[in-house]
């Protein structure tokens, strides 16, 4: 009996959470994946540490001084890895002939380039970058269906939203899917999920005083600072509304935001003929990224089943758009349409920044983001890369100028 071929694997954004659980996965099969290139920022110890384990072909830091200091690190090792940088590493890297599969781990705008480039390549793209949806929705489904490529959600709601998703959706080629196919299967709504945040039962009053320290410290989730905030303020859910549109070709109108504290349901689908499927699992972000990286086989993930007697309960809610006003934002994006997305999604990337930095309360975030959308210029047009990154230069412009104001 014949070897399976071994998949290898670019790794984008190695030394975050999503890239920490993408490598426990990985290192359970052996014998199916092996990692041929990673990436990161800016973290030069980190990326050495995982080039000594995982021998990689190529590394990527996002700067020359930070890929000369892994260079002479690497120097008095065994290693024989090739250390590159900035944008063009990170195109190479992703576009290599050798690489089958791209995970797609880079928070931010930042990780756009890559992810469309990697879409372009035909690759398998695990997409656990939603900005990448946010701010190039059309473009990015668009190339992915011209060139054959697989996109795979890794978002643990996405994810559940796929799998709940009738075989006759997901036994093609991606996640995209066309809406009158959806209309045959039965498919009538989405039920995006989301934990409500550590938030969740504070007053408006309460909001004002919450502090950076206390916005990352999610309830259920492991995860970076930027991620943690946008969670806070269910800026997260907003974005990840924005995704499943683009990912499911779902009208906006079906899909409906619902608090689950517990994290236990990580979304649903509801069918015409009043059927309601879920997708259930403890909140670990393996589960996800063994189900998108060996779809349609399944895996071991490393996470412990579900004891459904152990969680004993389960809570809902609708969200309050009065005190976490980021979510309607959103809505309101979507149906502008154009590059409004992308404004908002600058806008919160800048805002969030200045919290974390404490130069703005946290309930200015969402202030500081709708007095950009009304002031940016919103256009129709989002058919290339430059017309994309041009409207998020310009609304991360304006972001500063409203937070120096009220400074």
């Amino acid at each position: 009996m014949t070897q399976p071929e071994i998949l290898q694997i670019t790794l984008l954004g190695a030394t975050g959470s999503i890239g920490g659980s993408a490598l426990d996965v990985i290192s359970r099969h052996p014998d199916r994946y092996q990692i041929y290139a990673i990436t990161a920022n800016t973290n030069v110890a980190a990326l050495e540490k995982l080039c000594l384990q995982w021998l990689p072909r190529f590394v990527v830091m996002n700067d020359e001084v930070s890929a000369a200091e892994l260079s002479a690190r690497l120097q008095n090792s065994d290693v024989d890895t090739q250390v590159l940088s900035g944008e063009s590493g990170l195109l190479q890297v992703v576009r290599d002939p050798a690489v089958d599969c791209v995970v797609a781990a880079i928070v931010g705008a930042a990780g756009l380039v890559p992810t469309l480039a990697a879409a372009k390549a035909g690759k398998r793209v695990l997409l656990a970058n939603k900005e990448a949806l946010v701010m190039s929705g059309k473009l990015l489904i668009d190339t992915a269906r011209l060139n054959n490529a697989l996109l795979m959600p890794v978002d643990s709601e996405h994810n559940a939203i796929f799998q709940c998703m009738p075989d006759c959706l997901t036994q093609h080629h991606s996640s995209v899917k066309m809406a009158n196919q959806q209309a045959k299967s039965g498919v009538e709504r989405i039920l995006l999920t989301a934990s409500g945040g550590p938030f969740r039962t504070y007053s408006a009053e309460q909001l004002r005083d919450v502090t950076p320290a206390q916005a990352v410290n999610h309830p259920n989730w492991d995860m970076g600072r930027k991620i943690s905030v946008d969670s806070a303020t269910l800026m997260n859910k907003g974005l990840e509304l924005i995704e499943a549109y683009w990912l499911f070709d779902m009208d906006i109108a079906n899909i409906d935001v619902v608090i689950h504290p517990q994290s236990v349901i990580h979304s649903m689908v509801t069918y015409s003929d009043g059927s309601v499927l879920a997708q259930l699992g403890n909140p670990d972000m393996r589960t996800p990224i063994a189900h998108a990286l060996a779809w349609p086989e399944r895996i071991a993930s490393g996470v412990e089943p579900l004891d459904i007697l152990a969680v004993a309960k389960l809570d809902f809610e609708q969200p309050d758009l009065d005190r976490f006003p980021c979510l309607r934002l959103c809505y309101e994006a979507i149906k502008t349409g154009g590059t409004a997305s992308i404004v908002l999604n600058a806008a919160n990337e800048v805002a969030v920044s200045a919290f974390l930095d404490e130069k703005i309360a946290f309930t200015k975030i969402a202030e500081v983001i709708e007095q950009t959308l009304n002031e940016a210029t919103i256009t129709d047009d989002v058919s290339s890369l430059e017309r994309i990154l041009a409207a998020d230069m310009m609304a991360r412009t304006i972001t500063n100028e409203c937070i120096r104001a009220i400074q």
